[in-house]
């Protein structure tokens, strides 16, 4: 394809951006909405095309687009596979319903804040496309400053000290990865990811190197014990930034391990095995205990997140077939789930301000349609079969168990957490006496929360009983990767 599609795809909300800066709203942000959710949408449709248009059948990049950038030191390269097109299109799903959602919560500097939700988007979608290191790096952390603004302009009373400890937390934590970039250059004379896996890189170096990507990638999972500055950034977050938080950004981690940990450091990713299975099972089960203990709902949703996304570190360093995929399946539907659940939260804290468990109850008497929407969301978190939530941590189990009988039993205990301290919010939310006179005067979900809650759960629901689509997506990419990773580490 001679068009350049992914930089289309790439720039398309930044140039958006752009056009809403120069909106002459006044009283109203009117224009500014409907730029912003055009844009969005065309994006969404052309991601659409892409994911319509790749060849599932071989593991090889599609769509490369490679220009010179800085005197050939740099390579401004760009390309998709099965893994990739995956998260492209979650992160394009997702940013539409942000914006809609935003017509609702925001109330104050609503253009600005389209115009950084627009931003955030260009450089998660450019994460996801880059085949160059420092391409990559340039985007992975560009998005810190949106994402920064987002929480300490649109967030919660302590919003200020919420967003300096996640730009403080994810920027230091990426250091020695720019530190590992300007390495691996020197090694191979390339930043180009595709040379790099055919150079090789000598096994002497590639511990440190490992832990260097590791470290970043760590952080901004979260994995325990750096994961702190979550449940600060999202309560202090406003809805839309908790959802893109929770959905998108999150999963770029997971991607990096993907993309860059294994295939480029094999035999430090085999010896490192036994630390990330360490601090996995220390985070589903530690952090499913800290939920259980929580009165706020949004802190309750987060701490789950950080047990959830230790199920996709155990299933990627399983090194199977199922556990690399469950890991996938299991990023997709968390970014799908949780969206939910947050945007749950949210419709009901612009209704009663408030975020603490104690203050509802009873509120499937009142509201039925948000109840039943928000069971469907709580049933699917806990891993119900029948929701997408089932299948991802399944096969990471499946995988787990192939490898390590103890860490497959431990995971599985959290899953028992998981159920847990779901139900009980759901108890103490929905059902049970209501705690709050004013809960009898809730309007049922409107409209907008229509559209985005149910687009929410029928995808929820369709990929938890037809998960084929998302299967054949990176089937023949993840036993590329596998084949990769059992060739380095034979000729070594």
């Amino acid at each position: 394809m001679n068009f350049p599609i992914l930089s289309t795809l790439i720039f398309l909300p930044l140039i958006s951006s752009i056009f809403i800066l120069l909106s002459k709203d006044k009283t109203t942000n009117n224009s500014s909405i409907y730029i912003s959710l055009f844009s969005s949408f065309a994006t969404f449709l052309l991601s659409l095309f892409l994911w319509y248009s790749l060849d599932f059948n071989t593991s090889e990049f599609q769509f490369v687009e490679e220009k010179s950038w800085i005197n050939n030191f740099i390579k401004f390269k760009l390309g998709i596979d099965g893994i990739s097109i995956l998260f492209i299109v979650l992160t394009t799903f997702i940013t539409p319903i942000c914006i809609i959602s935003c017509v609702n919560s925001i109330k104050v500097r609503v253009k600005e804040f389209l115009i950084a939700i627009l931003i955030l988007e260009t450089f998660m979608i450019g994460v996801f496309c880059s085949l160059d290191l420092v391409i990559f790096y340039l985007f992975f952390e560009a998005g810190l400053i949106p994402m920064f603004l987002i929480i300490g302009v649109w967030g919660g009373p302590k919003r200020v000290y919420s967003a300096f400890k996640f730009f403080l937390f994810t920027l230091l934590g990426s250091v020695l990865m720019l530190v590992a970039i300007i390495v691996i250059y020197w090694l191979t004379g390339t930043t180009d990811i595709t040379q790099i896996y055919e150079i090789k890189i000598p096994k002497e170096y590639q511990n440190l190197l490992w832990l260097a990507f590791f470290s970043s990638f760590a952080v901004k999972m979260p994995m325990w014990p750096v994961h702190t500055w979550l449940p600060d950034a999202h309560v202090e977050a406003p809805t839309a930034g908790s959802v893109i938080l929770a959905a998108i950004l999150l999963k770029m981690a997971g991607y990096g391990f993907l993309r860059f940990s294994i295939p480029m450091f094999p035999i430090a990713s085999e010896y490192f095995t036994p630390l990330v299975y360490t601090l996995s099972i220390i985070a589903i089960i530690y952090t499913s205990l800290v939920a259980l203990m929580q009165d706020d709902m949004k802190k309750l949703i987060a701490y789950s997140s950080v047990a959830h996304m230790g199920y996709v570190t155990l299933g990627i360093f399983t090194l199977t077939k199922q556990g690399i995929e469950g890991s996938i399946y299991q990023m997709i539907s968390h970014g799908l789930i949780s969206a939910a659940l947050f945007l749950c939260v949210g419709v009901v804290y612009d209704r009663l301000h408030s975020r603490m468990i104690s203050t509802y109850g009873g509120l499937v008497n009142y509201i039925p349609k948000y109840s039943f929407l928000f069971l469907v969301f709580a049933l699917a978190a806990l891993g119900l079969p029948g929701t997408s939530g089932f299948l991802g941590e399944f096969l990471v189990l499946a995988g787990t168990f192939q490898k390590s009988y103890l860490a497959a039993m431990l995971a599985t205990f959290g899953v028992v957490l998981g159920a847990a301290y779901m139900l009980w919010l759901t108890k103490r939310v929905i059902f049970g006496v209501a705690n709050n006179s004013e809960i009898k005067k809730l309007n049922d979900i409107n409209k907008s929360e229509i559209i985005m809650l149910v687009s929410l759960a029928f995808l929820i629901l369709f990929f938890g009983f037809y998960p084929l689509p998302l299967m054949e997506t990176f089937n023949v990419s993840v036993n590329g990767l596998i084949s990769d990773y059992e060739t380095a580490l034979a000729s070594n």
